[in-house]
């Protein structure tokens, strides 16, 4: 049992923030316009569309000596800017298809003692007549 609050608080922060790096849900700023439209899981898009396809981007790497100090997890994942990175690489290739929007789009990231990886996907529309 931890007795001083200010160690418990500590541990709580800690356990806060390692459970939030492993999230599965969509930590990407959705402040970025795009040329077609890229809607989140739960969220609806608006009018009448035809499914194209599920499409994925996915990457798998080798954890660097300093992300494996001492057995310890250290500076893994993808900063903001490369996930904005990774959903513009997404929406090019729902473009390429012929996409008008992406919906269900979903971002995960994952680790283990000797791997890191992500996969973000969704599924490409086309918008139907009006």
């Amino acid at each position: 049992m931890i007795r001083n609050t200010k160690t418990a608080g500590c541990i709580l922060i800690l356990i806060v923030g390692i459970l939030a790096g492993c999230a599965s849900g969509i930590p990407i700023s959705t402040s970025q316009k795009y040329p077609i439209e890229v809607l989140y899981e739960g969220q609806m898009l608006e009018r009448p569309y035809s499914e194209i396809g599920f499409i994925e981007i996915t990457d798998e790497d080798t954890l660097t000596p300093q992300q494996t100090r001492d057995n310890r997890m250290m500076q893994r994942g993808n900063d903001a800017k490369t996930k904005e990175l990774l959903k513009a690489k997404l929406v090019l290739k729902a473009q390429k298809i012929g996409a008008d929007a992406i919906i269900n789009v979903k971002y995960k990231y994952y680790t283990s003692a000797k791997k890191e990886g992500y996969m973000l996907n969704g599924i490409a529309v086309r918008y139907r007549g009006d």
